[in-house]
């Protein structure tokens, strides 16, 4: 669903656990015939889309504000110079998607590779296109340390998108090194 210019999002898990509440709610129902369960049921179900959809709109509108400024200060970086002493800063990267995780949950993790290294590039929201392995991106975004206070660094994005140049593309097939753990 599309509000404005931002593209709202259900996560799987959501859609499920709708799915087994209204089978849960009409089988009930059936069996009892109560209709109490009806009047208090529906509502609650239609409340079991809004609220997350609410909050992944809301999500995406404070990314898509944030974007400007990322844009303004973010400095181009290679992923083998991202250390601790980035940590806070804006960066940019360009690479290609090796692996992604938890994109049904709407908080989907990408690892980034470029020539030089692979990074891991978390989001905390969808991202307004969809991205999928192979594919050559570019990231916005801040380096944070993976758990809160400790842990190697890794990029909160703030958006993510496909680059469609022939020649970036090319030069991403190449093997990456891993990156040293």
């Amino acid at each position: 669903m599309k509000i404005g210019t931002i593209n709202v999002r259900v996560s799987v898990l959501v859609i499920a656990v709708f799915l087994t509440l209204t089978f849960l709610l009409l089988y009930n129902w059936v069996m009892t015939g109560n209709t109490q369960l009806l009047i208090w049921g529906i509502p609650t179900l239609v409340l079991l889309l809004i609220i997350p959809m609410a909050l992944n709109y809301m999500s995406q509108s404070t990314y898509v504000s944030m974007i400007p400024m990322y844009e303004e200060e973010a400095k181009s970086v290679k992923i083998n110079t991202i250390n601790e002493n980035l940590n806070g800063k804006a960066i940019r990267i360009e690479g290609v998607v090796e692996r992604c995780y938890f994109k049904f949950l709407n908080r989907p993790q990408y690892l980034i590779a470029d020539r030089t290294g692979e990074i891991s590039v978390k989001m905390f929201t969808s991202p307004q296109e969809n991205v999928s392995k192979g594919d050559v991106v570019e990231v916005l975004g801040q380096v944070i340390r993976r758990y809160v206070a400790v842990g190697d660094p890794v990029v909160n994005a703030v958006k993510i998108r496909k680059l469609e140049s022939p020649e970036l593309i090319e030069r991403y097939k190449k093997k990456v090194p891993s990156r040293k753990r």
